[in-house]
């Protein structure tokens, strides 16, 4: 009998009075480390991982590549449905220059991403020594084949190629990296267009997570016109507009913002995204308590203790985690996005959901 008595209080104490004793030690912040490993290690299990991150006064950490995962689901449906309908299935053409490692393994998860979701694609490759005329000529090629719903040249270009010449040369229903001027246009002005796959997957990740955005303090760090300048676009713009935006107030730091200033800026962000390609950018001095950290930066760095190179982004992540709401890992988290936004991209090309007048 008493033992039955011992073991209902112990239950009761564990389920119960334990949690809600933490969830309030936690909330003043008075929690010590020994409690904290004792709650991640005993009462964890019992709740969200969301739950157990914001009780142990750690940032949830989303999954880029989970939620990559959903969206692709999504476009497989959307493509299964479409060419059950009858009609064409989407394909990808990419045109690849060089021999950049890191370029070419981007090309294959794009063209691995396309296989998963039911898009067939082809890359193209080319030699570094192809001329920029040569490479006009190939574009207007694909341009005009009908066989071709998505097109996108793999950037960055050898030096004697203009880019910003190569990515106008795309036109823009085919323009599934959104880097067309007339795209790039219709976006800044609340229109729908092709948007380019990574800022379009940092707002994915922001909506899909819950992150409120209306009148909430952003900071963009970084301001590259594909990637930095188009993310602050999409946070800032009307949400009753055709493309809806977040309705935020947003600064934009670049190289010349001194260090104080980013982080005078970023102690007042609700949102602070790192865009600015510059490891250990944002550090946990700059954000205030409860900031979500969407981390864009993919830096190659050597690791201290084994020497060997490693991925990293713009946030000192361990340090931010222990502060921050939310926060992105690298790798993982925007990157394995980039390239589902992309998959997306091409269905909309494929549907002709552009209508052509409108892009001329």
């Amino acid at each position: 009998m008493a033992f039955h008595i011992l073991f209902k209080f112990l239950s009761f104490f564990i389920l119960i009075l334990f949690p809600i004793i933490l969830l309030f030690s936690t909330s003043k912040k008075h929690v010590s480390c020994g409690v904290n490993s004792i709650f991640r290690q005993y009462v964890c299990p019992l709740y969200t991982q969301a739950q157990c991150a914001q009780n142990a006064n750690e940032a949830v950490i989303i999954s880029g590549r989970k939620l990559a995962r959903q969206i692709r689901l999504e476009a497989r449906h959307e493509v299964e449905q479409w060419v059950a309908s009858g009609n064409k299935r989407p394909h990808l053409s990419v045109v690849l220059v060089g021999d950049n490692p890191a370029s070419h393994s981007y090309v294959l998860n794009k063209t691995k991403a396309a296989a998963d979701v039911g898009i067939s694609s082809e890359t193209i490759l080319k030699p570094t020594s192809i001329t920029e005329e040569e490479m006009l000529d190939l574009i207007s090629k694909l341009n005009n084949d009908d066989k071709v719903d998505g097109l996108l040249v793999q950037l960055p270009l050898p030096d004697h190629i203009d880019e910003r010449t190569v990515c106008n040369a795309v036109i823009p229903d085919k323009d599934v990296d959104g880097f067309h001027v007339v795209n790039v246009g219709k976006m800044c002005l609340d229109q729908y267009s092709m948007l380019p796959a990574t800022p379009w997957g940092v707002w994915e990740i922001i909506k899909r997570t819950g992150i409120p955005t209306l009148g909430k303090n952003v900071v963009v760090a970084g301001r590259s016109k594909n990637v930095g300048m188009p993310i602050a676009m999409l946070l800032h713009t009307d949400g009753r507009h055709e493309r809806p935006g977040g309705d935020a107030t947003v600064t934009i730091s670049h190289r010349y913002t001194p260090k104080e200033q980013l982080k005078m800026h970023t102690k007042l962000a609700d949102i602070v995204v790192a865009a600015a390609g510059i490891p250990n950018l944002i550090t946990a001095d700059m954000i205030k308590e409860g900031a979500a950290v969407i981390d864009v930066g993919i830096n190659r760095v050597q690791d201290p203790v084994t020497g060997k190179a490693k991925l990293v982004g713009d946030v000192d992540f361990e340090g931010v985690r222990k502060k921050a709401s939310y926060i992105t890992p690298v790798p993982g988290g925007v990157g394995p996005m980039t390239v589902a936004m992309l998959m997306k991209n091409t269905i909309i090309a494929a549907k002709r959901m552009l209508k052509p007048a409108e892009l001329d």
